[in-house]
């Protein structure tokens, strides 16, 4: 059961990091002058995706919105930080310090 854990924590730590393929459909979105929710959507996909696959724990499709725009924000999308009463401070002030990190 152990072993079983540290697999799952490592294939975690994998798919941390957006697809190669995922990227580059954001690009080509970006490029042809689509808005940043749509570039974004491409990282929700994935997650979806993912989600589906059984590479995470996560269950409901909010978690898999939340996971993708992270995702999103880090790989350099410019998604505003979500309004006030939408998510936690906490959760706010994360996304506001990595879109500023991504720039």
């Amino acid at each position: 059961m152990l072993r079983l854990d540290r697999m799952r924590t490592l294939l975690t730590k994998v798919t941390s990091m957006p697809e190669k393929e995922t990227i580059e459909r954001a690009r080509h979105d970006a490029a042809q002058g689509k808005s940043a929710s749509t570039q974004a959507g491409e990282f929700v996909r994935e997650e979806i995706h993912h989600i589906r696959e059984g590479k995470h724990g996560a269950r409901s499709p909010k978690q898999a919105i939340a996971i993708g725009l992270s995702k999103a924000r880090r790989s350099g999308v410019k998604l505003p930080a979500p309004r006030a009463g939408r998510a936690s401070k906490q959760t706010a002030r994360k996304a506001a310090r990595t879109r500023a990190r991504s720039r």
